[in-house]
């Protein structure tokens, strides 16, 4: 691909986890080097693809999954692939921090070193996503790091439903949007199906505030056993590219591991959202509603 001054190439990885470790790391590490050999440099895993999607159960013994996240052994594996490949890659973990727990995001510059940490804000709990179990509502904020190729705003998951996610990285300067992501079917509703919806939301959130926006989702069928007998989930993949204004321009099916690619002139872009208008015309002095829960009372 031909690349210039403000040329990025950016990725989106999709694949079915096993429950081991060392098989999904070796996994993402092969399609690490396949994006990067179609001329990626940024490129994004899925969430927690170390194993399964675990917080289908209520489980204790679940817990001994998080590790802390100085040192830890996913994140420095990527951090001499990404030094190796001269790629960027935001890094899904469950992270331990003393007796606190996130779902956690560490960005891992193209020279290998670590660029810091974005804890999951919005934190879900429904049938089959019981994530409130397990992980602290994240205490980062949202942030945006600036890498060797783009400044980028990470965010995981059940945070791509909220517009004021998006709109606060793109007003703090990033250029492209990256979501790892975990979801599929609803187990107690099997004719309920969400990935269209899914995606028009982020598609949205890339046109909203022009720019550019990844998703990575997982393939497959987990199942995990709970107090109450065996849960499922099959995961739809549907990982997908966007573009400024919201348009698909690379896009897997819900079965097949993939390897999506998409080159962007980020030059260009800023143009277009400059004069699209969308932060010149902004009202901040309107918007205090949004800082509360009901409409008219301050959150606390």
């Amino acid at each position: 691909m031909e690349k210039g001054k403000r040329q990025v190439v950016v990725s989106a990885l999709q694949f079915a986890c096993t429950d081991d470790v060392p098989t999904n790391l070796a996994t993402a590490e092969r399609l690490v080097r396949a994006a990067h050999g179609k001329g990626a440099n940024i490129i994004l895993i899925q969430e927690l693809f170390e194993g399964y999607y675990f917080c289908q159960a209520q489980r204790e013994d679940f817990f001994q999954r998080a590790k802390p996240y100085q040192d830890h052994p996913t994140i420095q594996r990527m951090q001499e692939l990404a030094k190796e490949l001269g790629v960027v890659i935001p890094v899904s973990f469950f992270e331990e921090a003393n007796n606190a727990h996130f779902n956690s995001v560490a960005i891992i510059d193209a020279d290998g070193s670590d660029l810091g940490l974005y804890r999951k804000s919005h934190i879900p709990d429904g049938p089959g996503y019981q994530e409130k179990f397990y992980f602290n509502p994240g205490d980062t904020g949202f942030k945006v790091f600036q890498t060797k190729f783009a400044k980028i705003g990470i965010a995981i998951c059940w945070d791509q439903w909220f517009p004021e996610a998006a709109r606060a990285m793109v007003l703090q300067g990033a250029e492209i949007l990256f979501y790892p992501t975990a979801i599929g079917s609803e187990p107690q509703d099997e004719g309920l199906d969400s990935c269209d919806h899914w995606r028009r939301v982020m598609q949205g959130h890339a046109g909203a505030n022009v720019v550019p926006l990844v998703a990575s989702n997982r393939t497959g069928k987990e199942i995990i056993e709970t107090e109450h007998g065996n849960s499922e989930i099959t995961f739809y993949g549907n990982s997908f590219i966007a573009g400024p204004t919201g348009e698909l321009v690379a896009a897997a099916n819900d079965k097949e591991e993939a390897v999506l690619i998409a080159q962007f002139d980020l030059d260009k872009i800023k143009s277009k959202r400059s004069s699209w208008g969308v932060f010149r015309d902004r009202r901040p002095d309107l918007y205090k509603v949004l800082l509360t829960l009901d409409g008219s009372k301050p959150s606390s």
